[in-house]
């Protein structure tokens, strides 16, 4: 297992299992959005674009088949573990 992480420094296009989610840095208001959408402990997600010319908001996930975005401050709030991509031979 790779240690874990936080959403916003992971690697575009790495897939990842959420561990924990520091739900004291995220409104309540906004953290029943992040619910709604799927973003929970022990989901996947996948990290596909972020912000253009520089800037790194917003950040956009594949969350099961949804793709959603969320705040660089939301994404730094939650605790991943990158997913080890295997390959067939």
């Amino acid at each position: 297992m790779q240690p874990s992480t936080t959403l916003d420094l992971l690697s575009l296009k790495q897939r990842a299992e959420v561990v924990a989610i520091d739900w004291t840095a995220i409104s309540e208001n906004e953290g029943r959005r992040l619910r709604a959408l799927g973003i929970d402990q022990g989901v996947s997600v996948e990290k596909l674009h972020k912000g253009m010319f520089g800037m790194n908001d917003p950040i956009a996930l594949k969350v099961g088949r949804m793709m959603i975005a969320v705040r660089r401050s939301h994404a730094r709030a939650i605790s991943v573990c990158p997913i080890a991509v295997t390959t067939a031979a």
